[in-house]
């Protein structure tokens, strides 16, 4: 993990599916000074409501890296959950192919290593009652929303987007990363093992590390102060 030297820091966040910029409203306040906490929104949700979501991972790493390019003129570091934590990954290749730069650092957490097939049944195809089945099931989605009929119509076909875009992502193997990684995951995640987020060791030549907190697939929120803690010290050693 190389040092930074005291400037200041740019951490992009990338959400869960469905997720959106607000997931990460608190951290400002709970990370190191010089840490310029810089959520990603996606289209399709919030202020970018109007704008179709993207379907594939191909589209939205084209489209997100583009968007990047004005902001990478100080030291940046990624921060991924779950699909947001293969966008991260898949950034930060593509910065490596068009721009020959990388993060500083990449934090991936809750989603299996990239080179580890999803054998996942399809949910994006269910029908509307198994869509919603399934994301109950997956405790990420406030029963507030899916208990509003309204609400539900609205971020539906955004929610059914981001699906497809973890759904049919194919990994392509190309050369390991020369940032370090974090990779972080849920004791109780039930999609996936310590042995997915070990996994990917195998995408560095530098430093990595893992570690895993209470909780189940939405780790990122139910153990929130403790991950902000984790990631507090190693942004500090960054810095």
């Amino acid at each position: 993990m190389s040092r930074i030297h005291g400037q200041c820091l740019r951490l992009f966040c990338f959400p869960y599916a469905g997720g959106g910029a607000s997931i990460f409203r608190t951290w400002p306040a709970q990370l190191p000074r010089g840490v310029e906490v810089c959520p990603i929104q996606l289209p399709g949700r919030a202020g970018r409501l109007r704008e179709e979501p993207f379907t594939s991972m191909r589209s939205l790493v084209a489209g997100v890296t583009e968007s990047l390019l004005s902001r990478l003129d100080k030291p940046f570091v990624f921060f991924g959950h779950s699909m947001g934590a293969i966008a991260a990954f898949e950034i930060a290749r593509q910065l490596r192919r068009e721009r020959r730069c990388q993060p500083a650092h990449l934090f991936v957490s809750g989603h299996r290593a990239p080179q580890i097939p999803n054998h996942n049944s399809p949910v994006h195809d269910l029908s509307e009652p198994g869509f919603l089945n399934e994301l109950q099931r997956l405790n990420g989605t406030p029963p507030e929303v899916l208990n509003s009929p309204e609400l539900m119509k609205l971020i539906l076909p955004m929610l059914r987007a981001d699906f497809t875009v973890i759904k049919t992502y194919a990994y392509a193997a190309e050369p390991r990363l020369d940032c370090s990684i974090s990779a972080y995951g849920g004791l109780r995640d039930n999609e996936v093992s310590r042995e997915h987020i070990e996994a990917w060791r195998e995408q560095t030549t530098s430093s990595f590390s893992v570690q895993m907190f209470p909780g189940d697939h939405f780790f990122v929120n139910s153990s929130e102060t403790l991950l902000l803690q984790a990631l507090s010290r190693e942004l500090q050693i960054l810095l």
